[in-house]
């Protein structure tokens, strides 16, 4: 333990021991660095152990490194492809493999443990034994000042000090699991740009008026295209809706969360592929069934009674429907358009996105340019990727980087896994 006099030295302070910092520590460790690693919580990585239902969905094998903006935002999206150039999906996987975890892919390239999240945790806290990291936890960092090319670090465990900080702090996100905002502060400290932050991943919600005749909806799911934006910036998902008392969410929503904005209306398909007016108008020639009844071959039966039920002229056998009417419940229900008044906000949300400015950062390092041997990896930067793996490959690729760039400042031409005497 260091005392008040003789701070103890370290070559890099890694601060944040979930995803990202775990990883950087133990790469940076296996390449000769002498690595502290800190956290204030008690535990690691809380985000991977409630990640995926608790099964990890840690990574995504549809990533295309060559093409970042497909799957991340950012102010600068193609920011983060050197990173997910030099570690891929394929990287990690070999890395999972090594530890004998078995996993499976469960959607859109979305791979998941097959076990418990516990599994990529010990793997982690292997690799960071591997290199011979030391970990202080729970250590709260208590102030950071910088001076003749040394961080100096007072904590709650003692002082401490080295010419390199890795920051890994994450967002503002689940702040029940220990989120903070102490990555941003210690960007402003250092006269760091940030871009604004805000929930992302998050389920939407809407005013209690507007809602009422969709809350008696909640727990019902159906596949459907989401999309928000005007044309150019227009964004749009495949995927599963799901309501909730209070709004929406699901993957659809959680994914579109990501690019909606404040006022900005959403546009929802509920029965994609479907020409639901030329269904209707051939079941209006060939049935006498009330319209909810026809409908529910299409959607599901809830939501068909629901639709239904706000437009009297529709209570009604099919056939003793005008073809106008039928062509307006299969707009309304092919281009549902409505503006959310919020969203579940961090409490709810994945993610963070914005964070610190990529200007500020060295793509191929993650250093900062214009404070020597300050770091920031993971979600504290402004790199947000969709739902399915894409944050956690971010956070080993960025992680990597770092670690990389560390091992050539400290222990250049050492082979990995080898020691400095």
């Amino acid at each position: 333990m260091p005392d008040a006099t003789s701070p103890s030295t370290f070559d890099a302070i890694v601060i944040g021991a979930g995803a990202a910092g775990l990883f950087c520590a133990a790469r940076a460790a296996q390449r000769g660095v002498k690595v502290l690693l800190v956290d204030h919580a008690a535990k690691v990585a809380e985000k991977v152990r409630i990640s995926g239902g608790g099964r990890c969905n840690f990574t995504n094998r549809d990533l295309e490194p060559r093409a970042p903006q497909k799957h991340f935002l950012g102010e600068n999206a193609n920011f983060c492809r050197s990173a997910l150039a030099r570690f891929t999906p394929t990287d990690f996987i070999a890395l999972v493999q090594k530890h004998g975890i078995p996993f499976h892919e469960k959607h859109k390239g979305q791979l998941f443990g097959d076990r418990s999240s516990e599994d990529f945790i010990r793997m982690l806290l292997a690799e960071c034994e591997a290199g011979g990291v030391t970990r202080w936890q729970p250590c709260t960092v208590e102030s950071m000042a910088f001076a003749d090319r040394t961080y100096r670090l007072r904590t709650s465990k003692g002082e401490v000090q080295a010419p390199a900080v890795v920051i890994a702090t994450g967002g503002l996100s689940i702040p029940q699991i220990g989120a903070s905002d102490f990555g941003y502060r210690v960007a402003r400290q250092f006269d760091l740009a940030l871009v604004t932050t805000r929930p992302a991943l998050v389920p939407l919600t809407f005013d209690g008026a507007a809602w009422a005749p969709f809350a008696g909806l909640a727990g019902l799911a159906l596949p459907v295209r989401i999309e928000t934006g005007a044309k150019k910036e227009r964004m749009a998902f495949d995927e599963d809706l799901l309501f909730t008392h209070r709004g929406l969410s699901g993957p659809a929503v959680l994914q579109i969360s990501s690019y909606w904005r404040a006022g900005q209306p959403l546009r929802i398909d509920l029965a994609p592929g479907v020409d639901l007016a030329t269904e209707l108008l051939q079941a209006k020639s060939r049935s006498r069934k009330l319209v909810a009844n026809e409908l529910a071959a299409w959607v599901p039966s809830r939501l068909a009674d629901a639709w239904v039920q706000q437009d009297a002229g529709l209570q009604r056998p099919v056939n003793e429907c005008s073809d106008k009417a039928l062509q307006q419940l299969a707009q309304r229900l092919q281009a549902w358009e409505l503006v959310p008044t919020g969203s579940e906000g961090y409490r709810k949300a994945e993610v963070t996105a914005g964070g610190v400015d990529t200007r500020e950062l060295s793509s191929q390092t993650l250093e900062a340019k214009k404070q020597p041997g300050l770091y920031f990896i993971g979600e504290v930067v402004d790199v947000t990727g969709w739902l399915g793996g894409y944050n956690f490959q971010w956070a080993w690729a960025s992680g990597n980087a770092c670690a990389e760039a560390l091992g050539e400042r400290f222990a250049p031409g050492l082979p990995v896994g080898q020691t400095r005497l």
